[in-house]
């Protein structure tokens, strides 16, 4: 089952590429989707990524509490 996290607090230079490389130590990342502002198309800070177990999210959620690099 998959499930969708929201990631929040990112730099706004994260992209998604670095998203999946980062919570691919995690596990099977399906999708990584970095939230934009609808107008000039910049990064609004936070994202979503989802992830193919929960396991695995909650993995990417305890190897990762508030120390995120962009």
């Amino acid at each position: 089952m998959e499930v969708k996290v929201c990631v929040r607090n990112l730099p706004k230079s994260t992209t998604e590429e670095e998203l999946q490389i980062l919570f691919a130590q995690a596990g099977d990342v399906t999708a990584a989707e970095i939230a934009r502002d609808r107008e000039n198309g910049r990064s609004r800070g936070f994202a979503f990524v989802t992830m193919s177990a929960v396991s695995e999210a909650d993995r990417a959620n305890q190897g990762r509490s508030g120390s995120w690099a962009g």
